[in-house]
């Protein structure tokens, strides 16, 4: 009977189109994890940048690599995490590196510890920002997990669906909402997890993303109970549209 090979604990899938040289730094802040060898996904959106031709040149250090055009974003996350055989998934983006060389299997050892579906710790943003799972979780108010800090259960995408693709910005939202809704713990580990760049289509400030969160916030809460937060998003739209307009000038 020929051998069978045990399935990963962990699998990182990388989304990315054009990344340009920060591929290489997330890449290589997953390559010198230690003590831990987690199964690669790379799903590039076939890049004229010549980032094609090096994933190429690296294919035997990833356990998958598709570079091919693809409906978006969250299409191509759902092409991973359909490849994925890892127990738990983290995904990454181009502009987004682990930090320190022993995070992931830090992250396991917690992780191991845990029955909830969701394990999250904390990212830093290059502009200062934090972002970690807050203790009073209130899921109406915005996107209260950080993708790039988020272990999901593999399982979590067979019993609640994929990422929603008529979402071009906040699929990710509308995902960690429909797994709250359907009583699925989050849990908070103590670990900063990667190290994130900023003006992503989800951090540019185009109305799009603002309302797309609208969008999913009243497919799954009363009119009531999105009112007042509806209006804080609008807000925080016409705020930051302000603080762009300043920083041109």
């Amino acid at each position: 009977m020929p051998a069978t090979t045990a399935a990963p604990a962990l699998s990182v899938i990388l989304v990315c189109k054009n990344p340009g040289s920060r591929l290489h730094a997330a890449l290589a802040s997953v390559w010198e994890q230690h003590q831990v060898h987690p199964e690669i996904i790379v799903i590039d959106g076939a890049s004229t940048d010549g980032s094609r031709e090096w994933l190429t040149s690296q294919r035997a250090r990833l356990a998958t690599l598709i570079s091919e055009p693809d409906a978006g974003h969250y299409h191509a996350m759902n092409r991973g995490v359909a490849l994925a055989t890892g127990e738990w998934l983290l995904f990454l983006g181009a502009d987004d590196r682990l930090v320190g060389d022993r995070v992931l299997s830090e992250s396991l050892i917690w992780m191991n510890k845990t029955e909830a579906g969701i394990a999250v710790g904390e990212i830093a943003y290059h502009d200062g920002r934090i972002s970690r799972l807050r203790s009073d979780v209130n899921p109406c108010a915005r996107n209260f997990v950080p993708s790039q800090g988020t272990f999901y259960r593999r399982s979590l995408f067979a019993e609640n669906d994929a990422f929603d693709t008529s979402l071009a910005v906040m699929a990710t939202y509308e995902f960690n909402v429909r797994l709250w809704k359907n009583r699925v713990r989050f849990k908070p580990i103590p670990l900063r997890i990667a190290a994130c760049g900023t003006g992503g289509v989800s951090d540019s400030g185009s109305w799009r993303s603002y309302r797309e969160e609208i969008t999913v916030r009243h497919r799954y809460f009363s009119f009531g109970r999105c009112l007042v937060w509806d209006a804080f998003t609008v807000v925080r739209y016409v705020r930051k549209k302000i603080a762009r307009s300043f920083s041109r000038h």
